[in-house]
């Protein structure tokens, strides 16, 4: 089995030793992913402003790995406050709502009390589409 990985640049990568994305060729399971720029280690503190970072951060990481959003299979939110999930909600359809994923919501402490949402993803990988 040929296993790809993607890293992101994300400090937190290299200092907890994981990657952001990983293919084993059936699936590509992309970590929990924040709202964190990772060039820049910034992160905005507005939630929605959070969601469409996390979602470019995973593209990014899906792209590397030659797939897609639109192959996205399962989402997980996690979020700190359940308030917040509403206001996400048509953010998370610009991005998902072609694909339309099984879906969990976790309402959890995060890292630190900057980080509102994490977003984890599995896909299909390119080489099972072959």
């Amino acid at each position: 089995m040929n296993i790809k990985r993607f890293n992101s640049g994300s400090e937190f990568e290299n200092r907890i030793g994981y990657s952001r994305a990983v293919d084993d060729g059936r699936y590509v399971f992309v970590s929990g992913t924040t709202g964190y720029d990772y060039q820049s280690m910034q992160i905005e503190s507005c939630v929605k402003a959070q969601t469409i970072q996390c979602f470019k951060n995973i593209e990014l990481a899906l792209k590397a790995v030659e797939v897609n959003l639109i192959d996205v299979l399962r989402v997980r939110y996690i979020l700190a406050d359940a308030d917040d999930f509403e206001a996400c909600w048509p953010i998370m359809r610009q991005y998902l709502g072609q694909a339309k994923p099984a879906a969990t919501l976790i309402i959890a402490d995060l890292m630190n009390d900057e980080i509102k949402i994490e977003i984890e993803v599995m896909a299909t990988s390119k080489a099972n589409n072959n």
